[in-house]
């Protein structure tokens, strides 16, 4: 009785707001974030360690008010009884999914990057990477910052965003997919991961090969010249010079790999609906 009290005080202090209206509508509200909200914390870029979860959340909000002005509050009748925690976790599940598979997609430059390091060489320069959680070769490192520069300069976080807004109209808050849609999904982008990876990392994996062959040739040829202490640097200077001049070639291969993330991201909203 005290609550209910407060609350009529509350309202009389404050004339033209109706904060039972307000009770009523907040945990609607609050449905209408979780996807978004659960989408920037797992999503490449957006959920970065150096965003601060404070902004995540005021983000999760601005969004969470646009999807109300687009399509409106979600109906009252889902906050009845355990139906509105499935329906909780579904959205959660829902946003997860969809930032989980753009990252497995966008760690495929990083895989790229790693087994690069790996053939050069290179593979002990690592250092910790915040978004990995862990330590990763330098080349991995720079060739992810190079694929999130390109990445925001294409508007790619703004197309990803606009993409992801469409869900709302074709899986509306309170829908149930198909759990079999979201993880053949998953299991499909991972399985594009590595092809991307591989093709990503041929130029280069394939020319350090190429020397190495070499060098075992001269080797077997004349076993008394320690040419592996040379070919070592060589190798070095091999990956950085075919990284140098295929910067604009792999540029085109980033460009094409945003595009057709953002193109299966769509793919997979079409199957759910279609499912």
């Amino acid at each position: 009785m005290e609550i209910f009290e407060t609350g009529n005080a509350l309202s009389n202090s404050f004339p033209g707001v109706n904060l039972s209206a307000i009770v009523s509508v907040l945990p609607l509200f609050l449905l209408s974030t979780l996807r978004i909200g659960s989408f920037l914390l797992s999503a490449p870029f957006f959920g970065m360690p150096g965003i601060p979860i404070q902004a995540k959340v005021v983000v999760s909000f601005i969004l969470g008010l646009a999807v109300i002005g687009n399509f409106g509050l979600p109906s009252e009748n889902i906050l009845n009884g355990y139906n509105f925690i499935i329906i909780v976790f579904t959205e959660i599940a829902v946003g997860l999914s969809a930032g989980l598979i753009l990252t497995i997609l966008f760690s495929s430059v990083a895989m790229a990057g790693e087994k690069i390091a790996t053939s050069c060489g290179l593979g002990y320069a690592a250092q910790i990477d915040p978004l990995a959680g862990g330590q990763t070769p330098v080349v991995s490192q720079t060739l992810t910052l190079f694929l999130i520069a390109l990445f925001l300069s294409l508007d790619g976080h703004l197309i990803v965003i606009r993409v992801f807004f469409e869900s709302f109209s074709i899986l509306p808050i309170g829908a149930m997919p198909s759990p079999a849609i979201l993880i053949g999904a998953g299991i499909n982008a991972a399985g594009k991961m590595f092809i991307a990876a591989a093709l990503i990392m041929l130029p280069v994996a394939g020319t350090i090969l190429m020397i190495n062959v070499a060098a075992g040739v001269m080797t077997r040829s004349a076993p008394q010249l320690n040419l592996f202490s040379f070919v070592f640097p060589v190798t070095i200077l091999g990956a950085f010079i075919i990284l140098y001049f295929s910067t604009g070639t792999m540029a085109l291969a980033f460009s094409d790999l945003i595009y057709s993330s953002i193109e299966y991201l769509e793919n997979l909203l079409m199957d759910i609906d279609n499912g």
